[in-house]
C-alpha cells in the first residue's frame, strides 16, 4: 500500500514512477479526488458533531429551566439526519479510495530498468561457464522419465496436467535439495518455520496477492471458506507479524521455510507444458526478512548473494538480472532474479526472485517498530527464493547428465543421499 501523504505531497513524481508500471496518470488523479472528498466529508461530519453537542447542551439547559425546547429538538433531528447521510457518503468514498489504492503497485526504486515489458532487464553478473557437451543434452523430463524418477503420465491420471510424481532417487534428490537449502539458510541466521499451508484473505491482502489473485484466478481458493492455498511461503511468513509492533531489538528478523506452493498458472496456457518448470504444486524454500528502512537495500543484496551461494556450492551456472519496472511483482520496489543455465533449452531460467518491497507490504499488513525516538514506523520486508526446489532438480538433471542418461549428483548433496553419487535407471 502506498503512503497517501506522499502521493498528496508529490503527485507528479508518483504519476511518473507508476507510469513505468502501466498505471495511467488519471488513476492517481482519481485517487486524490477520493482522498479530497473523504477529508471534506470528515470536516463536515466533525462540524455537525460539534453543532450536535452545542444543540444538545441547549436542550438540556431549556429543560432544566422548564422552557420550550421544541425548536432545538427539531434542529437536533435535522442534524442527526445530515450526520447519517454524511456518514453513508464517507463510508462509500472510503471504500472507493481503499479499493483503488489496493490496486496500485509499489513505486519502482531508482535504478530499476524502465520498460513496459520484460524486455530490458539488466544483467548484473554471470557466474560459471555452461558445460560443453560432446553429445546432444536431453531435456530434464526425458531424462527423469527414462530413469524412472519422474512420472508425469500417472500424475496426469491422478491429478491432471502440471503435476508430477517423484519416484525413488527422484524423491530422494528433491528431499536432499531442500534439506541442504534449509541447513545453509540456518547457517546465516534464518530461523526455520513450518507455517500453515492455507491462509485467510486478510493474509493474502497483506502481502499483496489479493485482490489481484481473485481477479486473475491465479490461486486455489477453498470453497465455502475464507482460506486460500499458499502460492508461496512468503504469505504466512510475512503475516506472522501482521497487526503487530516488532520489538526494535529483534530487527532484522529472518525466517526461512520449506512449503509447497500452489498456483493455478492462469494465463500460462501453452507455456512450459512439459517438465518441472511450471507446475500447479511445487516445493520451494523461501527466505523473508523484516528490517529497518535504512537497512533494507543492503539486505536485498545479502539475500541475493546468499541465494547465489547455494548455486555456487551446487556448481550450476547462473546469472543475476534486475527486472524491469513492469516485470516486477506487484509489491516489489526492486527485484533481482537469479536464472540457472538449462543446457537442453540453451537458455537461462528463473530459479529465484529476491525483492525489496520497502514498506509496501508492511502498510497493508500493519507491521511496525519503534524508532530511536519511540515513534511508530513501518518495517521494510524482503523475500527471496532460496531456492525453488523442483527447478533445482531440473537444472541438476540437465547440467549433470551423462551420455548414457545417468545423472551425477553434486558433491554437496551426496551426504543427503546416503552417499549416492550417481542416479542410474532403476
Amino acid at each position: 500500500m502506498l503512503d497517501i501523504k506522499k502521493i498528496r505531497q508529490n503527485p507528479e513524481y508518483i504519476k511518473e514512477k507508476l507510469a513505468t508500471r502501466n498505471i495511467p496518470a488519471e488513476t492517481i488523479d482519481k485517487l486524490l479526488s477520493f482522498d479530497q472528498q473523504r477529508r471534506d466529508l470528515i470536516l463536515k461530519s466533525e462540524s455537525l458533531k460539534a453543532k450536535k453537542n452545542k444543540v444538545s447542551e441547549m436542550i438540556s439547559q431549556l429543560k432544566r429551566n422548564k422552557e420550550d425546547a421544541t425548536e432545538p429538538i427539531n434542529e437536533m433531528k435535522q442534524v442527526a439526519k445530515e450526520t447519517k447521510d454524511l456518514d453513508e457518503q464517507l463510508e462509500k468514498v472510503q471504500k472507493d479510495q481503499q479499493d483503488l489504492a489496493a490496486h496500485l503497485p509499489n513505486i519502482p526504486a531508482d535504478g530499476v530498468p524502465v520498460s513496459l515489458t520484460e524486455e530490458g532487464a539488466v544483467e548484473l553478473r554471470k557466474i560459471g561457464e555452461p558445460r560443453k557437451f560432446n553429445f546432444e543434452p536431453k531435456h530434464h523430463w526425458d531424462l527423469g522419465e527414462k530413469l524412472g524418477i519422474l512420472d508425469f503420465e500417472r500424475s496426469a491420471k491422478v491429478a491432471g496436467s502440471r503435476f508430477v510424481y517423484y519416484m525413488g532417487a527422484g524423491a530422494q534428490l528433491e528431499r536432499a535439495i531442500y534439506n541442504f537449502y534449509l541447513d545453509q539458510n540456518d547457517k546465516v541466521g534464518y530461523k526455520e518455520v513450518l507455517p500453515p499451508y492455507m491462509v485467510n484473505s486478510a493474509s493474502m491482502y497483506g502481502t499483496g496477492q489479493f485482490p489481484k489473485f481473485l481477479e486473475n484466478k491465479a490461486g486455489f481458493e477453498i470453497q465455502d471458506s475464507d482460506l486460500t492455498m499458499i502460492p508461496t511461503a512468503e504469505v504466512p511468513l510475512v503475516n506472522y507479524y501482521r497487526d503487530e509492533v516488532i520489538p526494535t531489538e529483534k530487527l532484522p528478523v529472518k525466517f526461512t521455510a520449506l512449503t509447497p506452493a500452489f498456483r493455478s498458472e492462469a494465463g500460462s496456457a501453452g507455456r512450459d507444458t512439459r517438465g518441472l518448470i511450471r507446475l500447479h504444486q511445487f516445493n520451494k524454500v523461501e527466505m523473508v526478512q523484516f528490517t529497518k528502512p535504512e537497512e533494507s537495500w543492503q539486505a536485498l543484496e545479502s539475500i541475493t548473494e546468499h541465494a547465489e551461494s547455494l548455486l555456487k556450492m551446487l556448481g550450476i551456472p547462473y546469472h543475476v538480472i534486475t527486472l524491469t519496472s513492469s516485470d516486477m511483482s506487484f509489491t516489489a520496489a526492486m527485484t533481482h532474479d537469479i536464472e540457472v543455465w538449462m543446457p537442453a533449452q540453451g537458455r537461462y531460467r528463473e530459479i529465484s526472485s529476491c525483492s525489496n518491497t520497502t514498506d509496501f507490504q508492511a502498510r497493508r499488513a500493519h507491521i511496525q517498530y519503534r524508532d530511536e525516538n519511540g515513534k511508530l514506523q513501518y518495517v521494510h520486508t524482503l523475500n527471496g527464493s532460496g531456492l525453488a526446489v523442483g527447478r533445482t532438480v531440473a537444472a541438476i538433471l540437465e547440467n549433470f547428465q551423462n551420455e548414457d542418461g545417468s545423472i551425477d549428483i553434486p558433491e554437496v548433496l551426496q551426504p543427503y543421499m546416503h552417499g549416492m553419487k550417481k542416479i542410474t535407471k532403476e
